[in-house]
Order: structure tokens, then sequence, then C-alpha cells
């Protein structure tokens, strides 16, 4: 059994993430609450200028801790490889899954400093996860039928390789 975790590059660079989006929320909450501070009169005259920054503000108040929440999830992510299968962990999360279910790897993107891979999936492995809370959080970032392999993870490559040698053709 291989276990693959972030490597402490990638940890590094998901904390300088976190903070960001702790600083982020502060200041949309910041913005926020100066731009709905009026009295009466102002009420009245209320414009787009002033209501479309206060729900830009809203709205990023209230994405920042699914953000936060997937950082975390991946500041947390460990990967297990055997001759069974793949398991991911990560805050309350686990899931296994037999290596007939991966169906195979997908590049997320193109950045070629920080690559994110996805594993592709035929069936639901977020069912998995018993807690109602934790599943809508996951499954939210990730969907049902897909895992992502983080940039920042030690021997990231080995791990790639060991599943493209397990999907089973």
């Amino acid at each position: 059994m291989k276990t693959y975790r972030l490597s402490a590059a990638g940890r590094r660079s998901t904390l300088v993430l976190i903070l960001s989006a702790l600083l982020l929320a502060a200041f949309a909450l910041w913005s926020l609450i100066s731009s709905v501070q009026t009295n009466y009169a102002q009420i009245q005259s209320l414009s787009m200028g002033h209501v479309l920054p206060a729900l830009l503000m809203l709205i990023l108040l209230v994405a920042t801790p699914f953000l936060i929440w997937n950082l975390l999830e991946e500041w947390a992510a460990t990967y297990r490889t055997d001759a069974d299968g793949l398991s991911f962990e990560s805050l309350g999360i686990s899931i296994h899954v037999p290596w007939s279910v991966v169906v195979g790897l997908r590049p997320a993107d193109d950045d070629n400093d920080d690559p994110l891979d996805t594993i592709l999936f035929n069936q639901d492995v977020g069912a998995q996860i018993p807690n109602p809370i934790l599943r809508f959080l996951h499954r939210q970032t990730y969907g049902a039928r897909s895992l992502p392999v983080y940039p920042g993870l030690e021997a990231r490559s080995e791990l790639l390789a060991a599943i493209r040698s397990a999907i089973p053709a």
C-alpha cells in the first residue's frame, strides 16, 4: 500500500490560498456593511450603484466558505493505492473504490506549473460519505463521479502512473 499526501510546498500554497480567501471574506463583509449603512432618507434614493456592490459582496460572502472548505479538503487529502483499488481520505471523508470503478484520468487544466487531473468513475462515489453535509460539500466541489489529483502532491506522477496502469482496458 502506497500513501500520497500534499508536499510541504503544496501545503504552503494551500495555506496562502486559505489566508487569501479569509481576507477576501473580511473585505466582502466590510464592503457589504459599509454599502448598506444608510439612513431612511437615503433608502428612498438607492440606485444600482448602491445595490449592485452590496449584492456582489453578499455573493462573495456566500461563496467564500465553499472555497475555504475545498482548500481545507485539499490540505488534508490522502490517497492510497493497493491491489484492491484507490482510497481517498480527507476531513471525515473516506472513499474507497475498486479499480473496476475507475474509468480514466482527465486533465482538468492546461497549466504546466500546477497541473490538475481528475479521476473519473463509472458510479457515484460520493454515496460512500455518510455525513450528509460533508457529502453535499464534496459533491458541490468535485461532482459525484470524479475526484481531483491535486498539483501539490508528493510523488504525484507516481500516483498518476499507478492509476493509469490499474485502469481496466
